[in-house]
């Protein structure tokens, strides 16, 4: 025969804590949503973690994103050589103080 054991207060705080925080409300919602799908995924985490926003964006949004970045870091790098030839440039106009010290 089994023994009935009342609530266990950490349990019941840790339950508390996910309910006032939504994760209760959204994993029942996501699970409800798996549920009333008329195809079942064949994976079924992956389903959750997209209803949730775990899984991040679609891979259109990633590779418009990576080119987005390879082109900043190309377009930096090109700014960051335009810099070093116009401090090059500008060196060669402003004549060097003798005591060291640099103009304001």
């Amino acid at each position: 025969m089994a023994h009935y054991r009342g609530p266990d207060p950490k349990r019941e705080q840790f339950r508390r804590y996910l309910e006032k925080a939504g994760v209760v409300d959204s994993l029942t919602s996501v699970l409800v949503a798996l549920y009333e799908t008329q195809e079942r995924p064949n994976n079924a985490l992956e389903f959750v973690k997209q209803h949730l926003g775990a899984a991040g964006m679609n891979s259109e949004d990633t590779e418009a994103l990576q080119q987005e970045v390879l082109e900043l870091r190309q377009r930096c790098t090109s700014l960051s050589e335009e810099n070093k030839d116009l401090k090059t440039k500008l060196q060669r106009y402003e004549p060097v103080p003798e005591d060291g010290a640099t103009a304001d």
